[in-house]
């Protein structure tokens, strides 16, 4: 059973190389070129817009100052009080301030 499993198998391949058939440098580029466009096309269409995107927010982040009115990503939404490094102070109420990372504040509101 194993033989007649191998032997249809093998009779199912791809036919021998006709000879003379050339394979050089242009079939290579040729077998390639799907997946060079493909990435392409990602690195254009999400890549490069994610990047665009991390880095305005990064200088976002470094721009921060007293009075801002930003957005926390758990939806926390107040003023800039203080800046300390990778902290801010925000007042969120009347009398209500919270500590946050820089990391976690969204945007501005």
């Amino acid at each position: 059973m194993w033989l007649d499993f191998v032997s249809t198998v093998h009779a199912m391949g791809a036919p021998p190389a006709q000879e003379g058939a050339q394979g050089g440098p242009a079939s290579l580029l040729v077998t390639f070129l799907p997946l060079i466009l493909i990435f392409l096309v990602f690195y254009f269409l999400l890549i490069r817009p994610q990047q665009k995107r991390a880095r305005e927010h990064q200088n976002f982040l470094n721009r921060l100052k007293h009075g801002d009115k930003v957005v926390t990503a758990g939806g926390l939404i107040g003023h800039v009080v203080k800046v300390e490094g990778d902290e801010v102070l925000l007042e969120v109420g009347k009398d209500v301030k919270v500590r946050v990372l820089k990391n976690y504040i969204a945007g501005p509101a």
